[in-house]
């Protein structure tokens, strides 16, 4: 049989053209998932503590469970990750690396706020929804507005202000404190904003900030800062900083022997490790977060990340990292098709249930916060909202470090 140039010609282009229909069927039978997450470099303890054990965990959960379904299709996860060294230089080409390379259909997070704000742009310009869950800024719904796959889940600085100076209020009308407060924070863009908005919401509620100081990020020796807060004799020190700020803090203030009657520290309070380093001495230390450890979906998250980590989860961003991760999956079979543009799209108007409870995003926001948490016993209550279901009653004064 004789075969002209053009049959084969168009024999060729079918085989070619079935050939990437296969291989492209065959990538299809996983979900390829990436992110950039900083394992070295100061941000790596807290990294390591919120972000990435949570993406571990729910990728084990999702594949010990056959996958996700897409379009009646169960389809496994598969990881593509890199170190961003604490470095957003390096995390951003990481990301386009994981976009353009590595052609990955979803991108999980980075940790902290400035991180995350400087991922948002390239996340945005490659399409892909950036669920921010430790990014905490004023600016949220006007950056959502910008990039609308952009959404935030802790609560604005000012929500969480409005939760401390309520807190404050409630215990000085109470009869528990006196209104002199002294205020440190790290100097960075959480620690500004969240001064800034801690300045007016105190001062707007009568109280009296007799010390205002913040200090370099990466400070290691708290005991100046602290000495000079000591003696303004203050009723409440409110320290708006980093896990490893919040632990050096803590431990000059037992050295000085400084133990107001209110003691609130910012990021890395709601870690375990606080409790297991401090142990009767966290007792009633305050921090920014907390969780409802009477909801079942908590109880058992808690119990599932000590089984599956060998260690249990901090009482704050973590059940939100997770439970934003359960918004992602149930938003992809809810599409029913790998599109990130309407993955991002019902993330921003679905609603979605949680361990945490019910997520239905406002303008990118989630509205299911906590302000303030305290460690009572073994758990990291929340305390406000005051009005939020769960909330504990606040402990003060504070018991004298032991």
């Amino acid at each position: 049989m004789r075969i002209t140039v053009s049959a084969l010609l168009r024999t060729l282009a079918i085989a070619a053209a079935a050939a990437t229909l296969a291989g492209a069927a065959q990538a299809q039978d996983t979900i390829k998932i990436g992110w950039a997450i900083s394992k070295t470099g100061p941000f790596a303890p807290g990294a390591g503590i919120t972000t990435l054990p949570n993406y571990q965990v729910w990728v084990k959960d999702v594949n010990d469970a056959g996958g996700i379904n897409v379009g009646g299709k169960k389809m496994k996860i598969e990881v593509i990750e890199y170190d961003d060294r604490s470095n957003s230089e390096e995390m951003i080409k990481a990301v386009e690396r994981l976009a353009t390379q590595d052609k990955v259909d979803f991108i999980l997070p980075p940790w902290s706020t400035g991180m995350n704000l400087a991922a948002a742009p390239i996340f945005h310009k490659l399409g892909y929804p950036q669920l921010a869950v430790t990014a905490n800024t004023n600016k949220a719904e006007e950056l959502h507005k910008r990039w609308p796959g952009l959404t935030f889940w802790l609560g604005l600085p000012s929500e969480i202000v409005d939760g401390i100076v309520a807190t404050f209020e409630k215990i000085k009308k109470d009869g528990k404190i006196g209104n002199k407060i002294a205020m440190i924070s790290v100097a960075d863009q959480f620690g500004i904003e969240m001064s800034g908005a801690a300045r007016a919401g105190l001062k707007k509620a009568g109280f009296d900030i007799v010390y205002d100081k913040s200090y370099p990020f990466g400070s290691q020796d708290m005991q100046p800062v602290l000495k000079d807060a000591q003696a303004a004799n203050p009723d409440v020190l409110l320290a708006f900083s980093y896990p490893p700020d919040t632990f050096a803090i803590t431990d000059a203030s037992k050295v000085l022997a400084f133990n107001p009657k209110v003691f609130f520290v910012g990021v890395g309070t709601a870690f375990p490790i606080y409790k297991g380093k401090y142990g009767a001495g966290a007792e009633g230390v305050m921090g920014i977060g907390g969780s409802d450890a009477s909801l079942e979906g908590v109880k058992w998250y808690i119990k599932h990340h000590k089984e599956v980590m060998g260690k249990e989860p901090d009482r704050w961003a973590s059940p939100i990292t997770y439970a934003s991760l359960q918004v992602l999956q149930q938003a992809i079979e809810r599409v029913g098709k790998l599109d990130r543009a309407a993955v991002t799209k019902e993330i921003n108007t679905g609603s979605f249930d949680t361990i945490i409870g019910k997520i239905k995003l406002e303008n990118g926001l989630s509205k299911n916060i906590w302000a303030v948490g305290q460690w009572q016993g073994a758990d990291f209550f929340g305390v406000a909202p005051l009005d939020k279901a769960g909330a504990k009653p606040v402990m003060v004064p504070k018991p004298a470090w032991k």
